[in-house]
């Protein structure tokens, strides 16, 4: 879609080899979970590939531990708590299975997009950064600033602009929000969970908008990142998988 919408606006030139735009289409380190990688990204090194197969595989090893060390670890913990009667659960408990699902899915998608960087140097391509630590954001639109980078300036590219951004006053602007974290929880996956917590998010972005949570928090960083951790751990809760 990014393809056809940049060539369409006149951002980038089309690719007069099949062979060329074949090559971006199958990209496959990054095909399965990110980071998105636009044609114009790639479009130099194409034909300009500079191979790194140290740091390569260096950054795929990392990833990889990740997902296997980390993530894995903390998901049978989350499961667990997930998957027991929640009359059963004491507060505590509760909160593990948070907690662990918070580490779980941050070191599986970064691991995830770390994998993949690797295996782009290694044949050839520079992909972009997917995750600048997340977890110390400051508010939830810092927190997306630093998650899924690629995805967010994605939907703010071709969804939020288009739609008016901020420049059609707050009610739009709020709208907007709205429609496009909606859409970013479906994206995530097709059921009412995502929705929830797409809108959720959307929520939470409008809410510290309109209250200033920013200035509120001004040289309190700590507090800060306390306060949006609280959000982002209750906002995974509603994207865990249904049982």
């Amino acid at each position: 879609m990014s393809y056809s919408i940049d060539v369409y606006r006149g951002e980038i030139k089309a690719s007069r080899s099949f062979r060329d735009f074949l090559m971006y289409v199958s990209l496959f380190p990054q095909l399965v979970a990110g980071p998105i990688v636009r044609y114009s990204q790639v479009q130099y090194q194409i034909e300009n590939k500079k191979y790194q197969i140290s740091s390569g595989l260096e950054r795929f090893i990392l990833g990889l531990a990740k997902k296997i060390l980390i993530a894995d670890s903390a998901s049978f913990y989350a499961d667990l708590m997930f998957d027991a009667d929640p009359s059963q659960l004491t507060l505590v408990a509760a909160w593990v299975g948070i907690i662990a699902y918070t580490i779980q899915i941050y070191f599986d998608f970064s691991g995830y997009s770390d994998m993949a960087i690797g295996l782009g140097r290694i044949i050839g391509f520079q992909f972009p950064e997917n995750f600048q630590h997340p977890y110390t954001a400051t508010s939830i639109q810092d927190f997306w600033r630093k998650w899924h980078i690629s995805l967010s300036t994605w939907f703010r590219d071709y969804l939020y602009i288009p739609l008016g951004g901020n420049r059609l006053g707050k009610a739009r602007t709020y709208l907007n929000q709205m429609i496009v974290f909606a859409l970013c929880g479906l994206w995530h996956g097709a059921s009412w969970n995502f929705l929830v917590w797409g809108l959720f998010h959307g929520g939470m972005l409008t809410f510290e908008k309109k209250f200033s949570i920013r200035k509120t928090f001004l040289g309190k960083v700590l507090l800060a990142r306390i306060y949006t951790m609280i959000l982002v751990m209750i906002g995974w809760v509603f994207s865990a998988p249904l049982t």
